[in-house]
């Protein structure tokens, strides 16, 4: 599956179209967005991880969201089930991402 990516209108219609969504927070200047990055792509290609939707949001240009989740800084996580928010935060490592994909499950 591809990583989506979306904007603050968007996210509000995929989040209630599909049953799980993790949303991924980026600033261009942050250092941690890329290296987590590859792992996000593996991760979003998994088998096990089929019925989640990956999106990808850039975190100034999308305010709504960043606020809803209270964003405090990047890369921020955010998942959510059946249109509610489940978890959120930042996350600097796979270790804490696979984390917050279990939940998902």
């Amino acid at each position: 599956m591809n990583i989506i990516e979306s904007n603050d209108e968007e996210l509000r219609r995929l989040i209630f179209e599909r049953d799980k969504v993790i949303v991924k927070f980026i600033d261009e200047h942050c250092p941690v967005c890329k290296r987590l990055a590859p792992g996000f792509t593996n991760m979003a290609a998994k088998p096990a991880y089929q019925n989640i939707t990956f999106v990808r949001m850039h975190a100034k240009e999308n305010p709504v969201s960043s606020q809803e989740v209270k964003m405090t800084g990047t890369p921020f996580f955010a998942t959510y089930k059946n249109g509610t928010l489940l978890d959120c935060g930042i996350v600097s490592t796979e270790d804490a991402l696979q984390n917050m994909l279990q939940k998902l499950l």
